[in-house]
């Protein structure tokens, strides 16, 4: 069955998934408003790049759209209500330096092309990849590497997966038209011209039956977003990490802050990502929300993305 994920987000690193449980769970504080939120001022320069023709979702208001559930790039908060993570942190400091206000709209990550395509909001932050394809129908303003992870039971013998022969003959669970689906299958492919055993992809509905698979043995390995499955191994002690890949493997991959083609709104998104990085408000975003190795050093405008299938 077709995996029906509300999200598609990135990774963290190797450090994370090492980290006590305890530990890992007072550094997030996933209140409503934490009085550790990180704020930023006006840049009037860069506020000026906002196209003055600009129409709005909503009046006065920067509307952004994101997929929740699945911390620490996005979770609601202990209010059920409130999208709290790095994703939704980035998206309130953008619109503080452009002097916008920032509405976070939850949605369904499978949504989120139409829903931005319609004019329902504004901008998407949601660790959505950067592809030559997305490129002809929008426009990134790159924030963060991404990388997914292999996570086995942790008391898996798989110590490490590297390369393609690594997961031959093994049952892997993968997320139904993403990167790390294409990732398995084109390692399968190489495997299986080289005489090697097939492996055998599962999909789920939801995170609870994947999780039931690992520990049950039904499944060996979930390749996934890093950030979510390394969260849910520090909390839970029940996986481990055994191997890290870039999501647009063989090349490298960041995701950006999606915008429509030609809004004008790339332009000030990553100016304004520059200006966090410069002062380091970015960086002690990253590291508050344990994502420091995923941070790039400069924000692009539609760098070259992933190639077309």
């Amino acid at each position: 069955m077709l995996l029906r994920r509300s999200f598609l987000i990135g990774a963290t690193a190797l450090l994370l998934a090492a980290a006590p449980a305890a530990v890992f769970a007072q550094a997030f504080d996933l209140s409503p408003n934490p009085p550790s939120r990180l704020h930023a001022e006006k840049v009037d320069a860069i506020a000026a790049l906002l196209p003055a023709d600009f129409d709005y979702a909503k009046d006065g208001v920067l509307s952004i759209a994101i997929a929740a559930g699945a911390p620490p790039i996005s979770a609601y908060a202990t209010d059920g209500a409130t999208v709290v993570g790095f994703d939704p942190d980035l998206g309130r400091l953008v619109g503080e330096v452009l002097g916008l206000e920032v509405e976070i709209v939850p949605i369904a990550w499978i949504d989120w092309p139409l829903g931005l395509s319609s004019s329902k909001y504004d901008a998407v932050i949601s660790n959505v990849g950067v592809t030559e394809e997305r490129k002809e129908k929008f426009d990134f303003s790159t924030y963060r590497k991404g990388v997914h992870g292999f996570y086995v039971k942790a008391d898996s013998p798989i110590t490490s997966i590297k390369e393609p022969k690594d997961i031959a003959g093994l049952r892997i669970i993968t997320a139904s038209g993403t990167n790390q689906e294409r990732i398995t299958l084109e390692w399968d492919r190489i495997n299986q011209e080289a005489g090697l055993a097939p492996v055998e992809i599962q999909y789920y509905d939801d995170d609870a039956a994947s999780d039931l698979a690992i520990a049950s043995g039904r499944a060996d390995v979930e390749l996934n977003p890093n950030g979510p499955l390394a969260y849910k191994a520090a909390l839970t002690g029940n996986t481990k990490l055994v191997g890290t890949i870039s999501s647009g493997w063989p090349n490298p991959a960041e995701v950006g802050v999606t915008t429509r083609k030609d809004s004008g709104l790339a332009k000030p998104f990553t100016a304004a990502i520059n200006h966090l990085i410069e002062t380091g408000t970015y960086a002690k975003l990253l590291e508050q929300w344990n994502l420091t190795p995923e941070g790039v050093e400069q924000s692009q405008t539609n760098p070259p993305g992933l190639p077309k299938p």
